[in-house]
């Protein structure tokens, strides 16, 4: 059975705050199974979104993206994201909101209401380990993440969500 909600955690590891993304995943594995709530997700870690990520979003009914950004407002932003209409695509690398419009495409039907958490991160250099600051907005945006994970329904994520400036 699909779980009704798919997390993708993006990142590198190797890369500092590029961390922040597998970090998060592994944190939330463990709070999913001790809360007993591991079978309502899917938790999908990839170094990068791929065109073949749309393929995980079939028979979901949420979908959240998880990333380090640079210049996220700190410590964290949730915001609702859609289709990317006219996205350039390669076979490399996709921001979430193509993969919704990849899936848009292929399947004919409209992805899942799709959710992006951003954790500003500070330093992104490769062999460095997660900057103090970026592991305070981890612990900040983790709460969020409980509160998400403990009403996984698209209007309890919409009340939590940033409104996105026109």
């Amino acid at each position: 059975m699909t779980a009704p909600v798919v997390i993708f955690a993006v990142g590198n590891p190797s890369r500092g705050d590029d961390a922040l993304g597998p970090e998060c995943h592994g944190q939330l594995e463990k709070w999913l199974e001790n809360e007993k709530l591991a079978d309502q997700f899917e938790l999908i870690e990839d170094f990068q979104l791929q065109i073949e990520h749309a393929l995980d979003l079939q028979g979901r009914k949420l979908a959240l993206f998880i990333d380090a950004g640079a210049n996220t407002p700190g410590p964290f932003t949730f915001e609702r994201i859609a289709p990317a209409s006219g996205a350039a695509f390669t076979t490399h690398e996709l921001p979430p909101e193509a993969v919704l419009q990849v899936y848009h495409q292929t399947e004919g039907a409209e992805p899942p209401p799709a959710f992006v958490l951003c954790i500003r991160g500070e330093q992104f250099e490769l062999g460095e380990g997660l900057s103090s600051a970026a592991s305070h907005h981890l612990d900040a945006s983790f709460r969020l993440l409980s509160d998400l994970c403990r009403q996984p329904s698209l209007a309890a994520w919409e009340k939590l969500a940033t409104p996105v400036s026109a």
